[in-house]
């Protein structure tokens, strides 16, 4: 033993050591990409370093051995720099998204691809669970939502987007249709009370992953229904009231109790909740106030708010609508107010807006719809004033613009043409040109500072607000925006609620690095140039003639065998490896800036190779050899090596034969000693974060591997060989990794079968032993066949041959392994 002292604490080790082992049996994480325990050591990789007093400058500690008063410091100012380098410039060559861009354009952060890839299988209620793990309506958003993640899907490269919200509701409304829908597990009550002010998609959002942490929540809300702009604001056609219902239902069976009329500021103040007894606050009391067009008339007879207007129409009051309807805006809720006048009596609807086509707001599929529908469009031209007669609006006066500068929100501005005034008869005029904040209900019942808008101001990521314990999110502290993006918030506000109440400080969470391709201008389609083009599903429609007569609902969704055509378009963009990639795993801990040496100067050998089982990504691999070095030093396969020289090496199949050809075992070592994503096995392309893990034996022979297996929603996603297994010291054959499938197989026996009459029935266990045993009797020799099962041990086996040739006379015996 000796004496070595390691960030300033004074040890004894074993001499020989090296300074990297050190490290791991002081729990003391040192970052490295190269090093595997059954290979020998080389540094190739550099993450390693650290300084040891007296050396001539950094060195790697999986090489660098202990030595009698050696000072170790694992972690310096200059340490974390080197390697923050290092980890940049082998990022400046990395070509990959870690996160698929459907997904980072999702305001609930949807695991889209994975989601999708469940849908290609089959698994549709595990798909389901997936979007409810960032999303608690997705039968909403399957109808509303303006698919963001659509327009950066790479498919758009193709033939057009993946059909991402189509499938969401698929699995949606499977789930609701099956009788018994998916109701999340909650933990152990925490004794803690939270008031939602809100019952919109924000403050549903909330209260539905609050009461998975254990809390107890009560929601307030002003209107006489849940659901905020979602029941109120989005026609029936769109949203049906009984869909929407039937997933509030789902969230609001969890909480504690539902207090509707209860309006903020009139029926209870913050101060007053926090006397009640809750522990913390969350303000999501929507943007639901129409703005002012701010132009001389606006106040006479016959002009009506957009949002007043469509309210008005859910609750079946008087709407005051007449027969000729112009509606002032160019977003969705302008698109809505539209079509719900075509509906509710009007002959004829124009909506006028003072930018192009091209700048609409709105979403594409909403403006055409509606022109099919016989909605009109006056386009660069905005209202300056609104005259009366008869104590009804007669007429709009509009001014014709044109384009000038781009704003701030990038669309070009609308600049006044000098003496282009017109006039447009017709008796009401719809103004759907945004919507606000109710600033006065905030400032007399709550101490929230509130911005300039209104809305109430918070810390961008961890949504406090000034008071101690309230919480805020949504359209009151963004302004109008999406439902998506309200649940968005809605969903963060639960985590830093819960760290609120858990008693931990509440700060930002570090956002994990992600390396992207970039934009889809940033992309080269001839990257593309080998996949199938296969056209996008579309999913039924009523006809114009009809859906403009009624509010039934216009879209009709998918088919079964449509939805798992539709999934299978996915390109499956985000790497595979995403959870478990050690490199990004440190860029996130380093904070690396990927940019700082450069453009990333990619390889020709871009496309993924896949050979019978390895999928191999060559923009992935960072050359660190250990896959190389698995196959040839450890498995003594030699299937795979290095090949190309200089900047281009890349790992390939030796002799550049295929896996099969070259002597692959199929173990799949080179993937478990893989870094990063650039070597996946193509049956778990797809990786997922486990529920949990289950340690068992497999069951294919009798040396007894151990195996950690992977399960996830109460089904084996992946098999691995336990690295403390002392049977197989992390190894396994193409049986261990592969060969449990047959766990989930559709055709799996799961009750006994009894041959009558020519047929198998179902059976009882008792019916089908005492079968087993009567035939004992009478059978024998080569009458007889005993194939042993996979549950059972060695032992086991070892009786049921003695019985099998001792007893029954017969050599016909097996074990299932070989089946």
């Amino acid at each position: 033993m000796i004496k070595i002292t390691v960030d300033g604490k004074e040890i004894e080790v074993q001499k020989g050591l090296s300074v990297l082992d050190v490290a791991r049996e002081l729990g003391i994480d040192i970052p490295n990409l190269c090093h595997h325990r059954d290979l020998e050591r080389y540094a190739a990789c550099r993450v390693c370093l650290v300084e040891v007093v007296g050396a001539r400058g950094p060195m790697p500690a999986c090489v660098t051995q202990v030595g009698e008063g050696m000072v170790i410091n694992t972690r310096t100012e200059e340490i974390e720099n080197v390697r923050r380098v290092v980890l940049e410039l082998m990022l400046s060559e990395h070509y990959g998204d870690c996160v698929a861009p459907c997904k980072t354009a999702c305001p609930a952060g949807i695991d889209i691809q994975g989601q999708i890839a469940l849908i290609a299988d089959g698994r549709y209620e595990e798909s389901l669970i997936r979007i409810k793990e960032s999303n608690p309506l997705p039968l909403v958003c399957g109808r509303v939502c303006p698919r963001f993640c659509e327009q950066k899907c790479r498919r758009n490269l193709l033939e057009g987007p993946v059909g991402i919200n189509m499938l969401k509701r698929f699995v949606a409304d499977y789930d609701m249709d099956s009788g018994n829908p998916y109701t999340p597990n909650l933990k152990a009550p925490t004794g803690k009370k939270v008031a939602v002010v809100g019952g919109g998609p924000a403050g549903l959002a909330a209260a539905y992953y609050l009461v998975q942490d254990g809390h107890t929540v009560d929601i307030y809300e002003a209107h006489p229904k849940l659901g905020g702009m979602l029941r109120y604001g989005i026609p029936e056609y769109r949203l049906p009231e009984a869909v929407l219902d039937k997933e509030i239902e789902g969230i609001t069976k969890l909480c504690g109790e539902v207090k509707t009329g209860a309006k903020l500021g009139t029926d209870f103040t913050i101060d007053s909740l926090k006397e009640d007894g809750y522990d913390s606050i969350f303000v999501a009391i929507g943007a639901q106030v129409g703005q002012s067009m701010r132009v001389n008339g606006e106040d006479a007879p016959g002009v009506l708010v957009g949002i007043d207007f469509l309210r008005n129409v859910v609750m079946g009051n008087d709407t005051g609508l007449g027969k000729k309807v112009a509606v002032v805006g160019g977003g969705n809720t302008a698109m809505d107010a539209a079509r719900t006048a075509l509906r509710t009596g009007a002959d004829e609807v124009t909506v006028v807006y003072r930018r192009s086509r091209a700048e609409m707001p709105a979403n594409a599929e909403e403006v055409e719809q509606a022109e099919e529908e016989g909605v009109k469009f006056v386009f660069l031209a905005s209202p300056v004033g609104i005259r009366e007669a008869d104590g009804r609006v007669n007429s709009m006066a509009c001014i014709k613009m044109e384009l000038g500068e781009p704003d701030a929100s990038g669309r070009r501005s609308p600049v006044p043409i000098e003496g282009s005034t017109y006039e447009m008869d017709l008796d009401t005029v719809i103004s759907a040109i945004g919507q606000a904040v109710d600033r006065s209900v905030l400032e007399k019942s709550t101490n929230i500072a509130l911005d300039r808008r209104g809305c109430t101001e918070i810390d961008a990521e961890t949504m406090l607000t000034c008071c101690e314990g309230v919480f805020s999110g949504g359209d009151c502290t963004t302004g109008p925006a999406t439902a998506v993006a309200a649940i968005g918030a809605g969903k963060r506000a639960a985590t830093y609620i819960d760290m609120y109440l858990s008693g931990k400080e509440v700060v930002a969470q570090d956002k994990p690095y992600i390396c992207s391709k970039g934009e889809l201008t940033d992309i080269r389609e001839e990257d593309y140039r080998d996949v199938p083009t296969q056209a996008r599903v579309e999913q039924t429609a009523m006809s114009p003639e009809v859906r403009v007569r009624n509010f039934y609902e216009i879209e009709l969704g998918l088919t079964e065998d449509q939805a798992r055509e539709e999934a299978r378009r996915c390109l499956e963009c985000g790497c595979q490896d995403t959870y478990e990639c050690k490199l990004r795993q440190y860029a996130s801990e380093y904070k690396v800036d990927d940019s700082r040496y450069g453009a990333r100067e990619y390889l020709a050998l871009r496309e993924k190779d896949v050979q019978n089982f390895l999928h191999r990504d060559y923009n992935k691999c960072i050359t660190c050899g250990q896959c190389v070095r698995m196959c040839q030093e450890v498995r003594g396969a030699g299937a795979v090596a290095f090949i190309n020289r200089g900047s281009a090496t890349v790992v390939g199949t030796a002799f550049g034969h295929t896996l099969e050809e070259a002597g692959c075992q199929f173990c799949a070592a080179c993937v478990d000693a893989c870094p990063t994503g650039a070597l996946m096995d193509d049956k778990n392309r797809w990786r997922e974060m486990p529920d949990s893990t289950v340690a068992t034996i497999c069951p294919y022979c009798g040396v007894g591997c151990q195996l950690n297996i992977e399960v996830k929603n109460n089904k084996i996603i992946r098999s691995v060989p336990d690295d403390n297994g002392p049977a197989n010291l992390g190894q396994a054959c193409v049986k261990g990794r592969f060969g449990l499938t047959f766990v989930h197989d559709e055709n799996k026996l799961k009750t006994p079968l009894i041959k009558k009459d020519g047929k198998f029935t179902e059976a009882t266990w008792d019916e089908a032993l005492d079968l087993v045993a009567s035939k004992f009797a009478s059978y024998g020799g080569s009458q007889f066949a005993a194939i042993s099962s996979a549950k059972a041990t060695n032992e086991d086996n070892y009786v049921m041959q003695k019985f099998a040739r001792g007893v029954m006379h017969t050599n016909s015996i097996d074990h299932c392994a070989r089946l």
